[in-house]
């Protein structure tokens, strides 16, 4: 699955911010990066929900970050900050339009899309856990600007488990690369304590993977005392498709599965660029060095044509975690679904729900 490199910023805007926003106690409670740095200036607006213990409430922060470098003449104000995929919305979507449309019971579930709910049923899974969400509206303002003028550029929700340990944003309109020619919507993190703001591991979900999978992987992450603790091996999560009669790979049995219709593919190999780990050198890895080893799972519906979706796990992932997503995602077990796939439609066994 290739990652292209869209803006040259390289590494996701929020690998240590949720992190470093919870543990400082006083404006500002983020610190410039580098990438942010190089823009003209950024404001960024925090709307706080029910914070932590020993977080002080503040309902709004308003940080303005100013560039430690000026940008160049004649250089378009938003050169470095245009919209990145201005086709995907910069907000969390509301209830779709679809809402009242017919409603079917549909399988297998890993070609049943997202049902264009994707931020919603992750939400709500998160909401139980009772994880704490913020949201981050990052945008530019010019001198002597009016507040109601601001140009809003990118926005991500945040939702941090009550321990601190583990987040998981919503980026779908903030994110610098691509995985498999897909933006990412979701990015989740853990680290193995609250010593230090660097996660120990990421994984991340494109558009219309199916939401239940993604949530049943952040239920049994939340289960977690140690969430970096890695526990099983490669065959824990082979085991967890070919008991949904997923088939192994004839030529790399110990490392690849596939769907009964050869349309998804479950993978044990060199993680794409850009993915972040615990490890900074997985980053910058030479060309004559091996490349960490890593969980990728993938939707092709049609050998050639664009993937229905992707989903990649770093190196450091505990194999239970990953084992937890592709269990429900192969579960034969039917999913509610309104909005269908236009490449899969005719792949999906329906049933009219009542």
């Amino acid at each position: 699955m290739p990652v292209q490199n869209l803006n040259g910023y390289g590494v996701q805007t929020l690998s240590t911010s949720p992190v470093q926003l919870l543990s400082r106690h006083v404006c500002p409670w983020v610190k410039p990066t580098d990438h942010l740095r190089a823009a003209a200036c950024f404001v960024l607006e925090i709307q706080v929900g029910q914070l932590p213990k020993g977080i002080p409430r503040r309902p709004t922060a308003v940080v303005i970050l100013v560039p430690t470098r000026q940008r160049q003449r004649n250089s378009s104000p938003l050169a470095l900050e245009a919209l990145l995929y201005p086709e995907f919305p910069h907000e969390p979507p509301t209830p779709s339009a679809s809402s009242g449309a017919q409603a079917f019971w549909a399988g297998p579930r890993y070609l049943a899309g997202d049902d264009g709910q994707l931020y919603e049923t992750v939400a709500d899974a998160l909401t139980r856990l009772d994880w704490t969400n913020l949201t981050i509206v990052r945008g530019r303002q010019e001198p002597d600007e009016a507040p109601q003028d601001r140009q809003v550029l990118r926005s991500t929700v945040l939702h941090i488990s009550p321990d601190t340990l583990r987040w998981a944003q919503w980026v779908l309109a903030d994110e610098s690369f691509l995985l498999g020619g897909l933006p990412i919507a979701w990015q989740i993190c853990a680290r193995a304590d609250t010593g230090g703001p660097l996660a120990a591991w990421s994984a991340y979900f494109t558009p219309d993977v199916p939401g239940e999978a993604v949530a049943d992987l952040l239920a049994a992450l939340d289960e977690r005392d140690q969430p970096a603790v890695r526990l099983g091996g490669p065959e824990l999560v082979l085991d967890a498709v070919i008991a949904h009669g997923w088939l192994r790979d004839i030529d790399q049995p110990d490392a690849r599965a596939t769907d009964p219709m050869f349309t998804t593919s479950l993978s044990l190999g060199e993680v794409p660029p850009l993915i972040q780990d615990g490890d900074p050198r997985a980053l910058t890895v030479a060309a004559d060095e091996a490349a960490p080893v890593g969980w990728q799972v993938w939707a092709e519906p049609v050998l050639g044509a664009p993937y229905l979706w992707a989903a990649s796990f770093s190196a450091g992932v505990p194999p239970d975690l990953v084992a937890a997503f592709v269990a429900s995602l192969s579960s034969t077990a039917p999913v509610l679904r309104r909005v269908l796939p236009e490449s899969t439609r005719d792949r999906l066994l329906l049933a009219p729900a009542s």
